[in-house]
């Protein structure tokens, strides 16, 4: 791991270069590519989460991150905005110019970022750790506790310098610092994860990551899908699915407002109920509003589930990133929440496959019965976690998960 503020500047660096870049693409081939690299920094995106949570104290961490997550929203209204105003008159191209801007815009706060005292302290870098809290102290007008910040992994290397001296051999010495901060390119982090003590809350936030990500952007592309299906089924003229452009980022304009009660929803209950009970009463929730779906509904109605369904989704999701980063040790933090992140990806690639290609096939009882088993199962996986964090300071080592 190294560290959220290297993560921050590769997130930037990555999405606004490689964002800005697809807008000049010569050819699809080209386009793809760098949309790739761009997924490749957005990938990056959780450690910001996991590198603002260890500054927010622990009574009112859940209603800060749900405020740091309710941004994802702002942006998701915002670029359908975008989209709504710039494609069905400028193109794609101006477009994507357009949405790189507010990567680049990160890259101006970089020289300003601090690194996690927690971090700095998991390295050894005790002295580095105190200014970070020096100047964090001068900017709240308050002063720090007193006595001495002290890293375990500083009384770790002392009790092993003062065995050592007994050690005549110097390559002896060498060899237990080389193993003291070897990583392996990251591999002892990931095995960490899947350790005795972590390994069932690791498989479990797995399961939780993939189910929300899969029925999140599954409940987005059924917003068109859906009633772009029916007509198909219906045997109406299929150039009439997409005769008007501009009816598409109108309805995910209009849906994506769904996420913000959403945010308020998962604020008001996140600290007050717990992070397990909120994430499986959202995800139940949405069952419900997604039940409907099974049978042919009106517009209205459809349009009223797929609401529902984001609204408790979303809210879901943000819960899920409070709650991944609090059940990991400050040592493989990151690590932990970038590779459930990443199983949440496969997710959102799989999504497709059924809101668009069953729908697409007149097939939407069995893509919303798959959606429904999906988001339920999340839901029992969230139930079987092994500890509540609520109002629970932040682990600085496995033991303290005991």
């Amino acid at each position: 791991m190294e560290g959220g503020r290297k993560g921050f500047f590769f997130t930037a660096i990555m999405t606004s270069g490689a964002g800005f870049l697809s807008s000049f693409a010569p050819n699809y081939l080209s386009l793809m590519a760098l949309r790739f690299v761009v997924g490749v920094g957005l990938g990056g995106g959780p450690v910001l989460g996991s590198w603002f949570l260890e500054f927010v104290p622990a009574p009112t961490r859940g209603t800060w991150m749900v405020i740091f997550s309710a941004f994802w929203t702002v942006g998701t209204i915002l670029e359908a905005s975008l989209a709504w105003a710039v494609m069905p008159k400028f193109g794609w191209r101006l477009l994507l110019a357009l949405s790189s801007a507010p990567s680049f815009l990160l890259l101006l706060f970089y020289a300003a970022t601090p690194e996690s005292p927690r971090f700095l302290c998991t390295k050894g870098r005790i002295t580095e750790a105190v200014e970070v809290l020096e100047k964090m102290a001068r900017l709240n007008n308050v002063q720090l506790p007193a006595g001495r910040l002290v890293s375990e992994k500083n009384i770790e290397l002392d009790e092993v310098s003062e065995s050592a001296t007994l050690l005549t051999d110097d390559k002896e010495k060498d060899d237990i610092k080389d193993d003291e901060g070897s990583n392996f390119g990251g591999f002892k982090s990931v095995s960490k994860l899947l350790s005795p003590k972590l390994m069932r809350a690791t498989l479990l936030l797995w399961m939780a990551f993939f189910g929300n990500a899969f029925s999140y952007y599954g409940i987005v592309l059924l917003t068109s899908e859906l009633s772009n299906g029916n007509r198909i089924c219906a045997k109406q003229e299929v150039e009439s699915v997409h005769s008007n452009n501009s009816s598409l980022y109108k309805n995910v304009f209009i849906s994506s407002f769904a996420e913000i009660p959403g945010s308020f929803l998962s604020a008001m209950v996140v600290d007050r109920f717990g992070r397990k009970l909120s994430m499986a009463s959202m995800l139940f929730t949405s069952c419900v509003f997604l039940f409907p779906l099974i049978f042919s509904q009106t517009d209205i109605l459809t349009r009223i589930s797929l609401f529902g369904a984001r609204l408790c989704i979303s809210a879901s999701f943000t819960i899920v990133y409070i709650y991944a980063p609090e059940i990991y040790p400050t040592s493989v933090r990151t690590t932990g929440i970038g590779i459930a992140s990443s199983v949440g990806r496969i997710g959102g690639i799989l999504c497709p496959l059924v809101a668009v290609a069953l729908v697409h096939n007149c097939q939407q009882t069995t893509a919303i019965l798959l959606f429904e088993l999906v988001v339920f199962l999340s839901g029992v996986a969230v139930m079987f976690f092994p500890f509540e964090t609520k109002g629970c300071r932040l682990n600085d080592n496995e033991a303290d998960l005991n």
